[in-house]
C-alpha cells in the first residue's frame, strides 16, 4: 500500500472539498450519502454480537462495576467519536476518508500506516469472525425455536447458510449501495434488543438467582472481569469504521462533512443507550450469573417471539458483516490495482470478495468460541483504536495546553484505554481455552 492511493488532490476553494475518487472505490465511489445514512451505518456497526453479550459481561463483573463501566465507556467512546468526525477534515481542502490517512497525518507516513493499518484489519477481520459465528448461531436457535423436535443440524452447517448470504451481499459495490441493508439491520438491532429485555422483564427473576461471581476462585473472577472489560469495548467498535463512513458524505465550505455525520451520530448513540442498558441491567437481573454469554440463548419463552428475535439477529448482522468488510475490500482491491495491477471491475470484486468471505467463515467454523472471542479481540485491538488512538491523534494534531480540560480529558482516556487492552485479552483467552476444553470442531 503505497502513498501514492493514499494522497488526497486539493480542490480549489469554493468549489468543494470532495477530492476526486477511485471509481471503483469501496468507501469513496459515491459522495451522496445524507445524514442518516451516517446515524443507521453507525448503529450497524456498533449494535451487533456486542449488545447480546453486555448481560454476560454485567455477571462477570457485578452491580456497581458494570453499570458504571458501561455508562462510562458510552460516555468516553462518544467524546473520541466526535474527536474523529472533527478530524476528517483537519486539513483545509482535503478529507482524511480512511482511519489509516488520518494516522499517517499525525504520526507520519510510515509509522501511521504501521501503527494504524494492522490493528484495523484485525478488528474488521474479526469482527466479520464474531458477525459469522453470531449469524450462524442465531439462525441455528432461530429455526430449532420454531421446531424444537426437528432435525438438529450441527452449528457449522448453520454457519455456511450465513455465508451464502454473504457471498452475494459481498458483491454490492461500495458503501452507500448497502445502505437499505444497512437501515434494515439498524431497525432489526433495536427490534431484537428490545425484544430481549422485555422478554426478560416478562420472564422475570430466575428461581433463587444468585449475583455473586460465577468463578469457583478469587483468580478465576479476576480473568473473567478482565474478559468483561473486552466484552464491552467490543460493543463500542463503530470508531474502525467511522471515517470510511464520514467519506461517503458530500462537503462544502458552506456544509462541511462533520455536520450531518455527527448529526447522525448522535441519533445513533441515543439508538445505542436505547440498546444497551436495558438489555444489559435486566438480562442480568433476570438470570444472574446463570446467563449465557448471548442473552437470547437464555431465553427460551416464548418460541415463537425468540424465533423472531433470533431471526432479527441474522439480519443485523448480514448487514454489520458489510460495514465493516468494505473498508477492508477497499484496502484489498487498492492495492492489487495501483500495487499489482490488476483490472478494476466485477472479476476483480468476484474473486477478491468471495475469497475474504470464505476465509471469514472457514476461521468462524473451526473457532466459535463466542464469549473468549469477544472479549480477547475485544480489549487487545477494538480499546486502542477506540478508546485511545483517537486522543493521542487529537494531541498530535491539535497540541491542547499542558493540563488544560481537553488535555486531561485525552489523558484518562489513554490510560483507561490502555489499562483495558493490557488486562481484557488475558481474560478473553482464558475463555477460549476453557471453551476449548469441551469442543468439538465442527460440530
Amino acid at each position: 500500500m503505497g502513498n501514492q492511493d493514499l494522497e488526497m488532490s486539493s480542490i480549489p476553494k469554493g468549489e468543494g472539498v470532495d477530492p476526486p475518487s477511485d471509481d471503483y472505490s469501496a468507501i469513496t465511489s459515491s459522495r451522496n450519502a445524507k445524514w442518516y445514512y451516517s446515524a443507521f451505518h453507525n448503529v450497524t456497526a456498533m449494535v451487533g454480537a456486542g449488545v447480546l453479550g453486555l448481560p454476560f459481561a454485567m455477571s462477570q463483573l457485578g452491580w456497581g462495576p458494570g453499570i458504571a463501566i458501561l455508562i462510562l465507556s458510552w460516555m468516553l467512546t462518544l467524546y473520541t467519536l466526535w474527536q474523529m468526525v472533527q478530524m476528517h477534515e483537519c486539513v483545509p481542502d482535503k478529507r482524511f476518508d480512511r482511519y489509516h490517512e488520518l494516522a499517517q497525518h499525525a504520526f507520519g507516513e510510515e509509522l501511521g500506516l504501521w501503527i494504524l493499518v494492522p490493528q484495523q484489519l484485525v478488528v474488521e477481520v474479526s469482527t466479520d469472525i464474531v458477525y459469522m459465528v453470531t449469524g450462524g448461531k442465531s439462525l441455528k436457535k432461530a429455526i430449532e425455536s420454531i421446531h424444537p423436535n426437528g432435525k438438529n443440524w450441527k452449528e457449522t452447517y448453520y454457519i455456511f447458510f450465513f455465508a451464502c448470504a454473504q457471498f452475494l451481499l459481498s458483491q454490492l459495490p461500495n458503501l452507500n449501495s448497502i445502505s437499505l441493508v444497512s437501515f434494515a439491520a439498524a431497525v432489526m438491532s433495536l427490534c431484537y434488543s428490545t425484544i430481549a429485555w422485555t422478554t426478560s422483564v416478562h420472564k422475570g427473576r430466575e428461581v433463587n438467582v444468585d449475583y455473586s461471581y460465577k468463578a469457583g476462585s478469587t483468580a478465576g473472577g479476576v480473568f473473567d472481569f478482565f474478559n468483561a472489560l473486552g466484552t464491552v469495548a467490543f460493543a463500542y467498535a463503530g470508531h474502525n469504521v467511522v471515517l470510511e463512513i464520514q467519506a461517503a458524505i458530500p462537503s462544502t465550505p458552506e456544509v462541511p462533512s462533520k455536520k450531518p455525520m455527527w448529526r447522525g451520530v448522535m441519533v445513533a448513540y441515543l439508538v445505542v443507550a436505547l440498546c444497551y442498558f436495558p438489555v444489559a441491567i435486566l438480562g442480568y437481573w433476570a438470570f444472574g450469573n446463570a446467563v449465557d454469554d448471548d442473552i437470547l440463548i437464555s431465553l427460551q419463552k416464548p418460541h415463537w417471539l425468540i424465533a423472531v428475535a433470533n431471526f432479527f439477529v441474522v439480519v443485523h448482522v448480514l448487514g454489520s458483516y458489510q460495514v465493516y468488510a468494505m473498508p477492508v475490500f477497499d484496502m484489498m482491491e487498492s492495492y492489487l490495482v495501483k500495487k499489482r495491477k490488476f483490472k478494476p471491475g466485477f472479476r476483480l470484486r468476484l474473486v477478491g470478495r468471495t475469497i475474504y468471505v470464505a476465509a471469514t467463515m472457514f476461521i468462524g467454523m473451526t473457532f466459535p468460541f463466542f464469549g473468549g472471542l469477544v472479549g480477547f479481540f475485544g480489549g487487545f485491538f477494538f480499546a486502542p483504536t477506540t478508546y485511545f488512538i483517537p486522543c493521542v491523534m487529537w494531541l498530535k494534531i491539535h497540541k491542547p495546553k499542558s493540563f488544560s480540560p481537553s488535555w486531561i480529558i485525552n489523558w484518562i482516556c489513554i490510560i483507561i484505554g490502555t489499562l483495558i487492552m493490557v488486562l481484557s485479552p488475558i481474560g478473553g483467552l482464558r475463555q477460549i481455552i476453557l471453551d476449548a476444553k469441551t469442543y468439538k470442531f465442527y460440530n
